[in-house]
């Protein structure tokens, strides 16, 4: 039996609801962290990164499963839908960490959505993912049908923005964000089907 038929066999044995539990615990960690004086000089600055990162580190493991399946033959669609959806509860932890014990002023965050364009970019990528959430459910799938799956491709854009949102928020052109931006363009472009880019080869000029 080869690495992958191993892979494949071990995570059928993990059924995915084990991962609504186990996700949330590094945002219990965080919070820990910021109460026990454990996230430095600026605690909410500290707790806002850290969330926001780790919900960039679950919608790229999301947007790998397609190319994992497609080009090592590992299957992780079933557990797709729990990333995705504990993605979206980081991303909405990373939001309300900016707004309540941040900004507060009411007044203030709409001020800082028009002026600041990275939070603008963060914002659209929140606004996107928002129906994403709402319908990653059975009825959804039975309700929209082939409708689904063009609404779903939105996530494809909110990654985006996810990674431009972390390039944009950095001071200077640091490593770590563009190597994420890095890897989301890759994941990216592996999702491109080679029946497709080869008849964008033959479009004439």
């Amino acid at each position: 039996m080869s690495l992958t038929d191993r892979l494949n066999t071990a995570q059928r044995r993990v059924p995915p609801w084990l991962l609504y539990l186990l996700l949330p615990l590094p945002a219990a960690w965080y919070l820990y962290l910021g109460l026990t004086g454990g996230l430095g000089a600026e605690p909410i600055k500290a707790l806002e990164h850290a969330l926001g990162e780790f919900a960039l580190q679950l919608l790229i493991a999301g947007l790998a499963v397609t190319p994992l399946r497609r080009f090592a033959g590992i299957t992780l669609i079933r557990f797709r839908r729990a990333i995705g959806l504990m993605a979206f509860f980081y991303v909405a932890l990373h939001l309300l960490t900016w707004l309540l014990l941040d900004v507060q002023l009411l007044s203030q965050i709409w001020a800082d959505i028009v002026k600041r364009p990275y939070i603008t970019v963060g914002m659209a990528g929140f606004a996107l993912l928002l129906p994403l959430a709402l319908t990653s459910n059975n009825w959804s799938v039975r309700r929209l049908g082939p409708r689904w799956r063009r609404l779903h491709k939105l996530t494809y854009l909110a990654v985006l923005l996810g990674a431009v949102h972390y390039l944009m928020l950095a001071k200077g052109l640091q490593l770590e964000p563009l190597l994420y931006l890095g890897v989301v363009l890759a994941l990216l472009a592996l999702r491109i089907e080679p029946r497709k880019l080869r008849r964008f080869r033959r479009r004439p000029t």
